[in-house]
């Protein structure tokens, strides 16, 4: 199908449950993929934590939640037993805490609360100087003399680009939503861990950022009749095809990630700098569907040194479209290039392998 296609269902998790499970198609091409996690909290939860340790040499604390151990950046002044109210950034890695952010966002579809952080904003992307009018004044409307934009500390509000295309009073409706979400969760005066506020699953999720023009599926089976169960298999092997006989393997150690960039038969004179250009446009989609982060490194086909700055330009225009935040370190002295991504999601291949058996 052509086009952006968003695709609703639940998948069985092998112990009589349900797993809800998201997935966005561009032209019949898996480009995003959200699956449930039972074990782990979701990110984007709210807690009351209690302030429990100082960790000294790392500027932080750990905090206890209903859900678990977390640890906290950056804080000072916080004495063992003192409430907090704190969000979760991510997952946490294996025998390690949850991460923790006091920087607390409410973020929904057209709007994004933003504690501590004063003034009403819109998204740069919209471009239609009527439109950005059209919207601030919805939201100064709503907001600008609510008591959470007054005081000492007061918040804030972002109007996300999915506000260009939006009915305004669907803006409206959402603006005053989280403007009430957020009024409850800040104005708490509990003094045990508790948990505030579930983070968003799979489904609202993609309510909530695949905000482009998409025909919705949401149906029991949408992902056998739409062929999406056969794309997830192909996630879990490591082989990626690249057009023609190239391809890369992505593969997860203990320490890294390893992407192997092969040309197969063709040894042409050109052939390693069109396999790596290749791979470096469909990284970014690779990493994201397969919840991969941390070090990973290019083992790179070959190529001469002067096509490096050409593969380096398509690899930074490939990751710009990406949302999670990825440093593109460089090479290494063999010859390989590294890059840093931030764990913004659990490995894709345990839950695959649970979930398909």
């Amino acid at each position: 199908m052509k086009g952006l296609q968003i695709v609703l269902d639940h998948l069985p998790d092998g112990q009589g449950g349900q797993v809800e499970v998201a997935a966005l198609l561009e032209d019949g091409r898996l480009s995003d993929l959200l699956i449930d996690d039972a074990d782990q909290p979701r990110p984007g939860t709210i807690y009351r934590g209690i302030c429990d340790r100082p960790v000294k040499g790392q500027g932080g604390i750990f905090l206890r939640t209903p859900e678990g151990n977390g640890f906290l950046r950056q804080i000072k002044g916080m004495k063992p037993g003192e409430p907090l109210l704190v969000q979760v950034t991510g997952y946490a890695e294996p025998g390690k805490a949850l991460p923790l952010t006091q920087r607390i966002l409410f973020k929904s579809r057209y709007a994004i609360v933003t504690p501590g952080a004063p003034g009403i904003n819109v998204s740069r992307s919209i471009k239609d100087e009527e439109l950005r009018v059209q919207v601030l004044e919805i939201a100064h409307e709503l907001f600008a003399d609510h008591p959470l934009a007054q005081g000492d500390d007061p918040a804030g509000l972002i109007l996300r680009s999915a506000c260009a295309t939006a009915d305004p009073d669907d803006v409206a409706e959402d603006i005053a939503a989280m403007i009430a979400l957020a009024t409850q969760v800040l104005n708490d005066s509990g003094k045990e861990a508790e948990v505030l506020l579930e983070g968003p699953g799979p489904h609202e999720l993609a309510w909530r950022d695949w905000s482009g023009a998409a025909d919705v599926v949401d149906r029991k089976g949408a992902f056998a009749d739409l062929g999406v169960d056969d794309l997830l298999e192909r996630l879990a092997r490591p082989e990626v095809g690249l057009g023609g006989d190239a391809s890369m393997f992505v593969e997860v150690t203990r320490a890294c990630v390893a992407v192997d960039v092969n040309t197969g038969a063709d040894n042409g004179p050109a052939s390693g700098l069109r396999a790596n250009i290749a791979a470096a446009k469909d990284l970014p989609r690779q990493l994201r569907l397969r919840g991969l982060g941390g070090q990973i490194f290019l083992d790179l086909a070959p190529m001469g040194k002067k096509d490096r700055r050409q593969f380096e330009t398509s690899l930074r225009a490939a990751f710009r479209q990406d949302a999670t935040e990825t440093v593109l370190a460089g090479w290494t002295p063999l010859g390989n290039y590294e890059l840093q991504r931030k764990r913004a999601r659990l490995p894709l291949a345990p839950i695959l392998n649970a979930l398909l058996g």
